[in-house]
């Protein structure tokens, strides 16, 4: 048996994927480069932090980058296919996450908070509503985009209509238009949603599906056993689907195709997109089959505990800044990262070239 059949090209009269240009510029690379190269420090000593420092200059278009108004978003949505027992949790944890992160107590909140970093959580499919709240000054700000209660079981059918996907899709692109500064951070929250990260994966990259997936929130080895042959079976349903859009609508998650949109969104705007785990690399993974120089707006904050994640970041040829071991999402190892990026802005800025400091170059 097979899933019913989507095509992206019927996608693409719902949704409009915005168009996203080579920024490649050799001479502002150069000036660039030039600028670092000839700070008061041996050229190239500052090692990942210079090659940071003019990706984000790059992706500004500016010697002199500023990142200003940073805005962490957290996708939350919920997933049929939990029903199948590939989590540890149970599906309520989704919505009492969402609470708390507007609480201001969970793990993003809390390093938003410390780094200036303004919290946005977005109800993309969660299977509950919340109640209406005065956004307060310096307070998460919840947005409600929610599509569905949840995606369908996709071990039984499509997760998602095209309908739905595109709705996901738009709303995300729509979001960030909506949201001040330069610098997008990924986060994200849903029970099972590492079941659609791996399947993503297996599919769009040919991944063996037992090499990646992991456990998740804590499975014991059975219960990984179970999530395996759970999504084996998922696979063999939608065998005959391939294209990227067409996959994510098959097997993906309410959060992803909206974190997708608001990936392409925040691309072609040149904001610096900072993305944090195997999920919100999933979103970046669909995102760049569409359009491909997504991946010269990135900036990978970690490598996760979850095995699917080292093997996505290698086809996405990404280098991450953090090796923790991290595997918690919401955003964390994005914000994390989020003051080395700022130390790169200002090692450009503010440190002083040999000649304005009265240094001797190298002879």
């Amino acid at each position: 048996m097979s899933s019913a059949q989507f095509s992206d090209s019927s996608l693409s009269t719902i949704w409009s994927c915005p168009q996203v240009p080579d920024l490649h510029d050799a001479a502002l690379t150069t000036r660039i480069q030039h600028k670092l190269d000839f700070k008061t420090k041996p050229q190239g000593s500052l090692g990942v932090l210079e090659q940071q420092a003019l990706r984000i200059a790059s992706i500004l278009g500016n010697e002199s980058p500023q990142l200003l108004y940073p805005q962490m978003v957290v996708f939350a949505a919920d997933h049929g296919l939990a029903a199948q027992g590939v989590s540890a949790y149970p599906v309520d944890v989704t919505w009492q996450m969402v609470e708390n992160f507007l609480a201001g107590g969970a793990a993003v909140s809390v390093l938003s908070r410390q780094n200036g970093v303004a919290l946005n959580v977005v109800d993309c499919g969660v299977a509950r509503d919340f109640e209406s709240r005065e956004q307060e000054p310096n307070q998460p700000r919840l947005w409600r985009r929610k599509v569905a209660y949840g995606t369908a079981d996709c071990s039984q059918g499509p997760a998602m209509t095209e309908q739905q996907c595109a709705m996901a899709l738009r709303n995300g692109a729509e979001l960030v238009k909506k949201l001040p500064g330069n610098a997008l951070l990924l986060g994200e929250m849903g029970i099972a949603n590492t079941s659609s990260a791996s399947l993503l994966l297996a599919r769009l990259c040919g991944e063996p599906i037992e090499a990646v997936t992991g456990v998740g929130t804590g499975l014991s080895s059975q219960g990984l056993e179970r999530k395996i042959a759970v999504l084996k079976k998922v696979l063999d349903f939608h065998a005959g689907v391939k294209e990227p859009l067409a996959v994510l609508s098959a097997m993906g998650g309410l959060e992803i195709a909206t974190m997708t949109g608001a990936v392409l969104q925040a691309a072609a705007e040149r904001r610096v997109i900072v993305v944090d785990g195997f999920i919100t690399t999933a979103a970046v993974l669909i995102a760049s089959r569409l359009q491909p120089h997504v991946l010269q707006r990135c900036v990978y904050s970690h490598r996760s505990g979850e095995p699917g994640h080292v093997r996505m970041l290698a086809h996405l040829q990404a280098q991450p800044l953090l090796d923790w071991q991290l595997r918690l999402g919401e955003g964390s190892g994005a914000a994390l990262a989020w003051p080395l990026l700022q130390s790169a802005c200002t090692i450009l800025n503010e440190m002083a070239s040999f000649e304005a400091a009265g240094v001797s170059t190298k002879s």
